[in-house]
């Protein structure tokens, strides 16, 4: 998909998703520092405002960071990055300028079903050195406090006809690709999150589907269930723990 043309949920909500997104935890980024070495460039295409990035250039010598939406590259935090581990730009996920065999890492986070995979898959067979790693990873809608069940089943009803067509990919944990390498054992793993109320209502606005359902209908889905979520959730400013299943896919490069 060239720039322009890419499925772009996310542009018009770019400030909300760079600091409403969940951080992942560090056994992801373990897992992948315990398949790639430590001095390996890594390409993260589709790195939105950078939930990813932090965790990789923490523990690899480079990381290329790309996006195809301005807006979302705009709200990295590497751009005030003074340490050189981290280059961002605007670039589709299906094309790169770094070179052939210069890459020990391709990671993909809760972006690949947006991707021309074909396309993209045919860039990681170019860009990965032999032995390279490509790592897909992602999470589907979270798991609430079960005091919240009944409030957040009323908003997820509200915004499940707004819900792109590519989420059912990421809630079949990418079940069915047409993956181009060997696959590698991935552990299991879980995202958490300690929130206050107003940081949770700010999340559940960053999603697409909410943000569609706004353009679409001229309601706003978080603030038509606000009172109920406030209420399920109790004191505003004690922390909930939210979860999520993460999951991870490891393929190596003959």
């Amino acid at each position: 998909m060239t720039q322009g043309t890419f499925p772009d949920h996310f542009s018009g909500v770019a400030d909300a998703y760079a600091a409403a997104r969940p951080e992942y935890p560090d056994a992801l980024f373990d897992a992948l520092a315990a398949v790639v070495p430590a001095d390996a460039t890594v390409w993260e295409p589709g790195c939105g405002s950078g939930q990813a990035t932090r965790g990789l250039a923490a523990r690899f010598a480079h990381v290329h960071a790309t996006d195809p939406s301005a807006e979302q590259v705009a709200w990295h935090w590497a751009h005030g990055d003074t340490s050189g581990r981290v280059t961002v730009s605007v670039e589709p996920g299906e094309r790169t300028p770094l070179a052939d065999g210069s890459v020990g890492l391709v990671a993909v986070a809760q972006a690949l079903h947006w991707f021309d995979r074909p396309r993209f898959f045919a860039e990681c067979e170019r860009v990965l050195a032999p032995g390279g790693v490509l790592a897909a990873w992602g999470y589907p809608d979270f798991l609430p406090p079960e005091s919240m069940a009944d409030a957040v089943a009323a908003y997820r009803a509200q915004i499940e006809p707004h819900w792109p067509p590519e989420r059912v990919e990421v809630d079949s944990h990418y079940a069915g690709y047409d993956w181009p390498f060997a696959a590698l054992p991935a552990p299991s793993l879980w995202l958490e999150a300690e929130w206050s109320l107003p940081r949770f209502l700010r999340y559940l606005s960053s999603s697409s589907a909410s943000a569609r359902c706004r353009a679409a209908t001229g309601d706003d889905p978080v603030a038509r269930h606000a009172a109920a979520l406030s209420a399920a959730w109790g004191d505003t400013d004690e922390a909930r723990t939210i979860t999520w299943p993460l999951f991870l896919h490891l393929r190596r490069k003959a």
